[in-house]
């Protein structure tokens, strides 16, 4: 994200206030080096939507940010760590009544799970990444556990169409899966105001990943989410990472042109037949670290499924490896 003016943090910090939300910036240890997470104040106390890794300095963070606040509820968009990560930790320091979907909490309880972690290796072979790496990426995923523990209570499961009171407005929860199967968005119509969490982003795209469980095609249900957000046609948007902006459908319809121009990409680059690990080479030219693989692979993946649901490629296993080609 770039840096902004403090003409233009004070500008946001305005227009959030308007609406009756404090943003929670807080720091990531990855290239996307930071969450917004959000604050509003209610009748009865003060709500919070996601909360950031587990790691000291979220925690020194959100000790100032709720120290002389009421928290009643903590608010789970979606199960990635980043957003779910200190849901627990902070539930017990606040004694908040803590909601997000089921299809999200189920996810969250089964991603660092003993037995699943265990069976990465074995899963990650199928994609043709060499052992060396294989390795390295499960312990990555391994090593989040610290970060994502403990695990909160589930209070209740936000369902499709019920409300919430956010600020000064009240909002629908409206059901976006894609970058997760449970991610769900705030919208408010009376204002036109999208609290779109990671599935409208401003100047990035949400990583769209297939990761062995789940959704078998997420590519299809973000283009889906995509296009019923659109029939919104939501004026501000306040996203979880960089800054909110205006006009939701133009930026939906460059995430979708974004996607259209991959997959034609990758279909023109499979037509010999490749893994999943080579194909991942058509799509990231950047250097990559074991973390930011582990999205690519499993970006690559679902982009390679989405093309196969439409017939346009094939997927076999050779010598336990998949292999997909072109139709």
């Amino acid at each position: 994200m770039k840096k902004q003016t403090v003409h233009q943090q004070q500008g946001i910090t305005e227009i959030l206030k308007s609406h009756g939300l404090h943003q929670v910036t807080l720091n990531l240890p990855f290239r996307l080096d930071h969450v917004n997470c959000f604050m509003s104040e209610g009748k009865d106390g003060w709500k919070i939507i996601d909360t950031g890794l587990h790691n000291e300095e979220t925690v020194t963070r959100w000790r100032q940010a709720v120290s002389d606040k009421d928290i009643t509820d903590i608010i789970i968009s979606h199960y990635h760590p980043d957003h779910f990560g200190y849901a627990g930790g902070l539930q017990e320091k606040t004694e908040a009544k803590l909601s997000m979907t089921k299809t999200d909490a189920d996810a969250a309880f089964q991603a660092w799970d003993k037995a699943f972690l265990a069976s990465l290796n074995e899963n990650y072979k199928l994609t043709g990444i060499p052992q060396e790496m294989r390795n390295q990426m499960s312990e990555n995923t391994e090593s989040f556990t610290e970060v994502i523990t403990p695990y909160p209570k589930i209070d209740h499961y936000l369902t499709e169409g019920e409300t919430l009171v956010l600020g000064k407005h009240e909002y629908e929860v409206i059901h976006t899966p894609g970058h997760s199967d449970g991610l769900v968005c705030f919208y408010n119509q009376a204002e036109n105001i999208l609290i779109s969490t990671d599935h409208v982003l401003p100047k990035i795209t949400p990583n769209i990943s297939y990761w062995f469980h789940g959704d078998a095609n997420p590519l299809d249900s973000y283009l889906k989410s995509l296009e019923k957000v659109k029939k919104l046609d939501a004026d501000l948007v306040i996203p979880s990472h960089g800054t909110p902006f205006f006009g939701a459908n133009e930026r939906i319809n460059e995430i979708i042109s974004h996607h259209e121009e991959r997959l034609a990409v990758l279909l023109d680059g499979i037509k010999e037949g490749v893994t999943i690990y080579e194909a991942c080479s058509i799509l990231f030219k950047k250097e990559l670290t074991i973390h930011e693989t582990r999205f690519a692979v499993g970006e690559t993946f679902a982009h390679l499924e989405y093309l196969r649901h439409q017939g346009k490629c094939q997927r076999e296993v050779r010598q336990g490896v998949y292999w997909f080609t072109r139709t």
